[in-house]
């Protein structure tokens, strides 16, 4: 197992250098590695991020989104254009820094609504589109994870079903899962059931609460997402995904009104510690089965 931190905590820039010695303190507390975001689409601004973080011994992953701009389910086949080249660039990115995977809502536009569910002409379009981007992923030697958020975030993929169905019809072996315990929390009936349905094509986790806060210290089921986990033999990366007031424009996005821990390297440590704990409690052989039989 790798343990991760999600950095859009502090910034939504971590190539600056000012942001180095959040870094090292990352690094200290013993994460495994950072998640990356992905906005500034400069490769050699990452390049010299990545050795950066091999000096810290941190290896790394990465975020981005797309925007109404850039919507790869939009009727408008420039904006789906758009889509994937964006999409394209952050994985070029990728690659320039040494991050192994690519995670988010790649699919559709955040926080962009219809009125209605998602018609059969929008899951195509993002399904070229994505096919598309996973074509160039593989090229880069990226994977990418495709993030189902709630219902209040996007309306193309809001369950582990949803998302396994639209990876299977993607049909590309760079492409897969990301669960976040945040949005199933709000959007499936069980999180065992959930798991069970992205099982095999799982290829990340974000530990983040229900209020995006410290993990551990909300309404989240921990105990069946850690046993679930454990029982699917996963192995990947437990990432925490918090937010919190250091970036307006994101605690404007993700609703954050209010201060809801002490700092963010404390958020940080009592996290890593929380998921360690849950991940080592639930190591007996007996709780683990091979993932080919889900």
């Amino acid at each position: 197992m790798r343990y991760g931190m999600n950095l859009l905590l502090w910034t939504d820039d971590a190539t600056r250098e000012d942001f180095l010695p959040t870094l090292e303190r990352l690094a200290q507390l013993g994460f495994d590695g950072v998640e990356i975001p992905v906005f500034n689409l400069d490769p050699a601004a990452y390049a010299r991020l990545g050795k950066r973080l091999d000096n810290l011994g941190l290896a790394r992953t990465a975020v981005t989104v797309r925007s109404q701009d850039d919507d790869p389910i939009s009727p408008d086949p420039m904006i789906r254009g758009r889509g994937v080249d964006a999409t394209k660039r952050a994985l070029d990115c990728c690659q320039a820094g040494g991050m192994e995977l690519l995670v988010g809502p790649l699919y559709a536009a955040l926080g962009r609504f219809s009125g209605a569910g998602p018609t059969a002409a929008e899951w195509q379009y993002g399904v070229e589109s994505v096919r598309a981007m996973a074509e160039h992923a593989a090229a880069c030697k990226v994977d990418m994870a495709l993030e189902h958020l709630n219902r209040f975030e996007i309306y193309l993929l809001n369950t582990a079903a949803d998302c396994t169905r639209f990876v299977r019809d993607v049909h590309h072996p760079a492409c897969g899962v990301l669960y976040d315990t945040f949005h199933s929390h709000i959007e499936e009936k069980s999180v065992t059931s959930a798991l069970h349905d992205c099982a095999a094509q799982l290829r990340h986790v974000h530990i983040s609460e229900s209020d995006r806060s410290t993990p551990g210290r909300g309404q989240v089921n921990w105990a069946e997402t850690f046993s679930g986990l454990s029982r699917l033999g996963y192995d990947g990366w437990l990432t925490i995904e918090a937010f919190g007031l250091a970036l307006p424009s994101l605690a404007a996005a993700t609703r954050i009104w209010r201060k809801m821990f002490i700092d963010e390297l404390q958020l940080a440590g009592d996290g890593l510690a929380f998921m360690k704990r849950e991940w080592e409690r639930r190591q007996a052989p007996a709780l683990r089965f091979d993932r080919a039989q889900t």
